[in-house]
């Protein structure tokens, strides 16, 4: 029991300690009760933490200074506790999962997972309906995290340097996107359901595989082009269908691209297939000849037709 108590004393001494670190000054997050931790209390996160329910933003990343050598090896379920989280911030940890009680943290309007080492999300993500922003750049993503596509509030993700080489047709459920980073990955395809987003304004597909666009890429028209076209909105793709050189002018060259090469694919010419049909079906007058056939049958068959100046028309043999 006295240890019980001696326990509990330290506990309440390690939160007011915390409490003292908590700012509300921070201009990104102004007025919001923030946390932040680093250096070696990243180890060894304390888990009266979990008890500050009142906390908004939580900052778990470590500074860009001699805090590097510390970092988080993994998120505590307790997690889940902190139901009135806006902001979570674990990039540049050593993460390869994240505890499923992240979906209980339904206040939670930005996540930042960048720099680690994660393959999936877990199940239940898609929860969190007032999740704006969810960064995961430079992560082992080799399939893209489906629900996510579920989180309709979404208006920023960041997929940028990972390993994916396809993106869902599901992305257009995304109707609020306004950021879409996908650059330094492995994709070959884009699905035609991407030009559904009609909101979006920043779109990077620089460094992939692409060789062709989607027939409807032009109908982006909120996204960033001309004199601000970035060179990683589509630069350093093998891009075929259009070239590389078209999809610098914007969407409307984009446009004019894909309907002239569906004017040029439309073009039909049945009477020129019909006749090569029947040139190819019907037998010769002068029968099958072979390289093996003796001039004089050929020329046994051989008839020129001629017409007279008055009309009269007449056949001439060969053997005549």
């Amino acid at each position: 029991m006295i240890r019980s108590s001696r326990m509990s004393f330290y506990d309440k001494e390690i939160l007011k300690e915390l409490r003292l670190l908590v700012e509300t000054t921070d201009p990104l997050y102004r007025g919001q009760k923030k946390l932040k931790l680093r250096g070696k209390d990243l180890q060894s996160v304390p888990q009266v933490l979990f008890t500050m329910m009142d906390l908004e933003v939580l900052d778990l990343s470590p500074a860009r200074e001699s805090c590097l050598a510390f970092r988080l090896p993994l998120v505590p379920p307790s997690i889940g506790k902190l139901i009135n989280l806006k902001v979570l911030q674990l990039d540049t940890n050593e993460l390869r999962s994240l505890p499923k009680e992240i979906s209980l943290l339904h206040s939670l309007e930005r996540l930042s997972l960048s720099n680690n080492f994660l393959d999936t999300l877990p199940h239940g993500i898609a929860r969190l309906k007032k999740l704006r922003s969810i960064h995961m750049a430079n992560n082992r993503f080799e399939a893209f995290p489906l629900e996510v596509c579920e989180i309709e509030s979404l208006e920023f993700l960041d997929l940028s340097d990972n390993h994916l080489v396809s993106i869902p047709e599901s992305i257009s459920k995304l109707d609020n996107l306004r950021t879409l980073l996908l650059c330094y990955n492995k994709i070959i395809q884009l699905p035609e359901s991407l030009c559904d987003l009609a909101y979006l304004e920043c779109l990077w597909l620089g460094h992939n595989r692409l060789k062709s666009l989607p027939q409807h890429f032009h109908k982006l028209r909120r996204i960033e082009w001309g004199l601000r076209y970035s060179s990683s909105v589509l630069e350093y793709n093998p891009l075929v269908h259009p070239p590389i050189e078209i999809c610098r002018l914007g969407p409307a060259k984009i446009k004019e691209y894909f309907d002239d090469l569906n004017a040029v694919r439309e073009i039909n010419t049945p009477d020129f297939e019909k006749d090569e049909y029947h040139a190819n079906e019907t037998e010769s007058e002068l029968g099958e000849i072979t390289a093996d056939t003796p001039i004089e049958d050929v020329m046994k068959n051989f008839k020129i037709k001629v017409t007279s100046p008055d009309g009269i028309e007449d056949e001439i043999k060969a053997e005549d």
